[in-house]
Formats: C-alpha cells, sequence, structure tokens
C-alpha cells in the first residue's frame, strides 16, 4: 500500500509520540508500504517553526526521510489545480494541498484530522 503522511502523523512518528495511533504506527512501520512525506509538510513545518509554534529541526527532514525509508512528494501543477478545485470543506491551504496530492497519487492519507475525512479520498487513522 501506498500513504501519505499528514504533517502532524510526520511528526509524531519522528517524535516516537503516544498521539500516534496504533494502527498508523503498524502501517508507517511495515516495510511493504510506501510512505510519502509532501513538500507542503515541509512548508507547513517551516511555517509553523518560523512564527514560533513548533520546535522542529528542518534541516534535519532530508536526513529523517532517508532514515525512515520515505519518498517525497513534490508538489505538481496537477496538485495545484486540484486543490484549487476541492469544495471549501477545509480552510487550511496546507492540508487541502496534502487532500489534493493523495487524490491525484492515489494515496491513502494517514490523518487524525476529521476536516480532512469529509473529502473523497482513502484516509486511515
Amino acid at each position: 500500500m501506498k500513504y501519505l503522511l499528514d504533517t502532524p502523523v510526520f511528526i509524531w512518528w519522528l517524535n516516537n509520540s503516544p498521539d500516534l495511533s496504533s494502527p498508523a504506527r503498524k502501517m508507517i512501520s511495515n516495510p511493504e508500504n510506501s510512505i510519502f512525506v509532501s513538500h507542503a509538510s515541509y512548508w507547513e513545518i517551516a511555517t509553523k517553526v518560523s512564527v514560533g509554534h513548533l520546535v522542529f529541526p528542518i534541516a534535519s527532514i532530508d536526513a529523517e526521510l532517508e532514515r525512515n525509508g520515505f519518498e517525497l512528494l513534490p508538489i505538481k501543477t496537477t496538485h495545484i489545480i486540484q486543490a484549487a478545485g476541492l469544495p471549501l470543506l477545509h480552510q487550511d491551504s496546507f492540508d487541502r494541498m496534502l487532500i489534493a496530492q493523495a487524490q491525484i497519487e492515489n494515496l491513502n492519507l494517514i490523518t487524525v484530522d476529521q476536516r480532512i475525512q469529509k473529502y473523497e479520498l482513502s484516509w486511515v487513522w
């Protein structure tokens, strides 16, 4: 299976947080699964760090992706167009991009966010 991590899920994974559900942890740790992290998550983390809402070593993200065997999902023009056409059920532009990417790339989005779960996409928690 192929999974895209919502930004909080990615952070919880890296911090071994108890906030990450057991089923999500099993999916992420299963070597048969492909795990993706979006450029949108990089951007969201950098934004939260810059305004003081998060302490996170931004420069270490590439190394963490490699160490965990995760794949980087770049933002493509088709993702932007898809995000622009989404219904306004969720106002967070980072989450809207993750939704669009999951839809376009046929990825299961691992998220706890109930607003994301209102969209037509495959999600798990």
